[in-house]
């Protein structure tokens, strides 16, 4: 394998979604019988646990200067919404099939595009905007299934 592909995000992002494609099976599995808040702050436990271990293994559990306030107040706001997302995202796989679930919840790659013009000054092309739509349309679909 090429070393620059270990270093693109084309990559990175394909295994995000893989990951979150069977966080969405593990989950639903893993919520049958319990609350869903509760599957969700176990989930929460093990992603603290796993990365803080991989911080500590890999030496990067300090950080290489200060933290300025602007960067502490956007990763709690972004940790809340990270939170937020989990509980109903668990709510949802708790009350509906993953197969409706995860497409409804990949709107947020929709909602990201938009925020990103809106408060990001982002620019997409007019491909990227028919490949938006198609994937907004998709969700609709499914969701009328």
């Amino acid at each position: 394998m090429n070393p620059d592909t270990l270093l693109s995000w084309q990559l990175w992002a394909i295994l995000s979604a893989v990951f979150a494609a069977l966080t969405a099976i593990f989950a639903k599995v893993g919520v049958a019988d319990i609350n869903s808040d509760l599957a969700t702050f176990i989930r929460t436990v093990v992603v603290l646990v796993a990365l803080g271990g991989l911080l500590a293994a890999t030496g990067k559990l300090v950080a290489d200067g200060p933290i300025g306030p602007k960067t502490w107040t956007f990763l709690i706001l972004s940790g809340l919404c990270t939170g937020a997302s989990w509980l109903c995202y668990f709510r949802a796989l708790k009350l509906g099939p993953a197969s409706l679930v995860a497409p409804i919840d990949k709107l947020s790659v929709v909602l990201v595009v938009l925020f990103g013009v809106l408060f990001l000054g982002e620019r997409p092309s007019g491909t990227e905007w028919i490949g938006i739509a198609l994937i907004a349309a998709g969700a609709v679909i499914i969701a009328l299934k």
